[in-house]
């Protein structure tokens, strides 16, 4: 039992020495709080509200030039520089970009200039027997009326007057025949002017020439490949009318598209130029809307000046829309707007203060502790906010927010001490005002 008691007593020991520092460091010690503000100044900036999107340069008119009849490509034209045709070829309308294989089309043409000449001899000929017909025709009425005359006097009999009635009906037959067929020999020679038409168009088809000035973007097809032309023309080459005039095709979404309006000054930079901010105008909104993963998107046309002709086809374009823009205005950031201390740290005659729904209010250092002041607020952009004749000036300090630092060791008061412990001051040390500024100097 001794044994027990003797092993037992140095436990007891520490455990009676550790409650005690644990009771004499709450009691006679408790942590000093530091209080300070965070702050920003006033200043003067330029805002600018937009909505961001990203589009393409396109040429302002991209023209697809196309084969209109089938063939084998045989050759290139000349460009303005005297080069065969090719990418980036600097064209003039009417250039010849490629030739097609037109010997079955010059073929064609001098098959329906024969079947024109045939017509013209039909016509001809129907003419002719036109003639021939008016003029039996003429003898045959002679004839009918001759017969009349002698019947009635019984000159001649009842079958040779029904001979010439009808000699005189068959030639106004063949008069009528024959002018049918000469309105349908007319009829055969209209049809081959229209296949003359169409034979000769074909074969100026087997030239294709530029149909604008311009740049050529793409050629898409070799010399000694066949284009099949069906029902749509198939593509050959791809012309930009002008690079001196450029579009930019953006993207925006259905949230944002309600504030783009013709006319609306926008600025893009494009990857490729850092540094380099490009402006243009709104010119067109178009309302075909795509749907892509359940988000609605609308084309927006910006057109911009590229005299300069650093602007190329098909760069990809980060684009603002230029809402609204204030120049050398006050601002103050949006935290500072959302900041809402605790009353403690509000000094006491402001803390019953009330304000109007919806004020807007910041905070100014007052002494140890922080008072609101009412603002006004316009335009709100990239974090910042304007004020509109506040009460404050360039460089004025306003409080944004509370930092509370607990420090170790600090006494709880005089009245209460150690002998195995230092004494520290319990000074709490509030904001950045002046009072507080002198404390921290003087060590408190």
């Amino acid at each position: 039992m001794k044994n027990a008691l003797k092993m037992l007593l140095p436990i007891a020991v520490v455990v009676i020495i550790g409650i005690g520092s644990w009771w004499g460091y709450k009691t006679f010690y408790r942590d000093r709080i530091i209080v300070s503000y965070k702050t920003e100044n006033i200043t003067r900036e330029d805002l600018t509200s937009s909505i961001s999107a990203s589009g393409t340069v396109e040429p302002e008119e991209l023209i697809n030039v196309g084969a209109q009849v089938s063939g084998k490509i045989m050759s290139f034209g000349t460009d303005a520089e005297g080069n065969t045709v090719d990418y980036g070829s600097f064209v003039k309308a009417g250039t010849l970009l490629a030739q097609i294989d037109d010997v079955l089309y010059a073929a064609a043409l001098r098959e329906v200039n024969a079947q024109k000449l045939q017509a013209e001899a039909a016509i001809t000929s129907a003419q002719a027997s036109i003639r021939q017909a008016e003029a039996k025709l003429n003898l045959a009425g002679i004839n009918w009326k001759r017969a009349q005359e002698l019947y009635n006097k019984k000159a001649i009999s009842k079958s040779d007057y029904d001979d010439s009635e009808a000699a005189y009906i068959s030639a106004q037959a063949d008069s009528a025949a024959a002018k049918a067929d000469l309105e349908r020999a007319k009829a055969q020679l209209a049809i081959t002017d229209a296949a003359l038409i169409k034979a000769q168009r074909n074969l100026d088809y087997c030239r294709i020439t530029a149909p604008v000035d311009g740049i050529i973007i793409d050629r898409r097809v070799s010399i000694g490949q066949t284009v099949v032309s069906s029902m749509s023309a198939s593509s050959i080459f791809l012309i930009a009318k002008e690079f001196k005039k450029m579009q930019v095709w953006v993207s925006v979404n259905e949230a944002d598209i309600g504030h783009v309006k013709v006319g609306m000054p926008v600025e893009f930079n494009i990857d490729t130029f850092p540094g380099t901010t490009f402006t243009g105008v709104v010119k067109k909104v178009r309302l075909n809307a795509t749907m892509s993963q359940n988000v609605v998107t609308y084309i927006v046309e910006v057109v911009t000046d590229n005299a300069d002709g650093r602007l190329i086809p098909y760069l990809t374009a980060n684009v603002k829309f230029i809402r609204e823009r204030r120049k050398n205005v006050l601002t103050v950031s949006n935290a500072a707007l959302r900041f809402h201390p605790e009353e403690r740290f509000i000094a006491p005659e402001y803390r019953n203060k009330t304000f109007p729904e919806n004020a807007r209010i910041v905070y100014v250092a007052e002494g140890d502790f922080i008072k609101p002041v009412e603002v006004k607020t316009g335009l709100s952009a990239s974090g910042r906010v304007e004020l509109i004749d506040p009460p404050f000036s360039e460089n004025d300090v306003i409080v944004y927010g509370v930092t509370e630092t607990a420090v170790a060791s600090a006494p709880a008061g005089k009245d209460k001490s150690s002998p195995f412990m230092p004494k520290p001051d319990n000074t709490k040390v509030r904001g950045g005002g002046s009072a507080a500024n002198r404390a921290r100097a003087q060590g408190k």
